[in-house]
């Protein structure tokens, strides 16, 4: 059974960092692409970052570039979200992704085959 689970979510305030983790397991990471989105109530998902099976990353949203950092650790089945200088329109529950694919990234989130269930980021001061 294929499962993504999130963690490493909280509340921190404006220009703090979080660092989130999705643990993977049920499949072998190495052939997967990796994606991070988020989504607020009420409001449509939005993609964050995606990695591939090479390693390159996939931004999608400009808002987080200069900010946020994804990367993989396929040994550990394990993917990392590091978010730098947080901001209050980062609050979201952020979700991770797979997708059996190589050398790129899924083009949008409906290219995703998996998901976790989430962990809830807040940026408040």
């Amino acid at each position: 059974q294929v499962q993504l689970v999130e963690s490493g979510g909280g509340l921190v305030q404006p220009g703090g960092s979080l660092t989130l983790s999705c643990a993977t397991s049920g499949f072998t990471l190495g052939y997967y692409a990796i994606g991070w989105f988020r989504q607020v109530p009420g409001k449509e998902r939005e993609g964050v970052l995606c990695i591939s099976t090479h390693n390159v990353s996939t931004y999608y949203t400009d808002s987080v570039k200069g900010r946020f950092t994804i990367s993989r650790d396929d040994a550990k089945n394990t993917v990392y979200l590091q978010m730098n200088s947080l901001k209050p329109e980062d609050t979201a529950v952020y979700h991770c992704a797979t997708r059996r694919m190589y050398f790129f990234c899924p083009n949008s989130g409906e290219d995703y085959a998996n998901w976790g269930q989430g962990t809830q980021v807040t940026v408040s001061s």
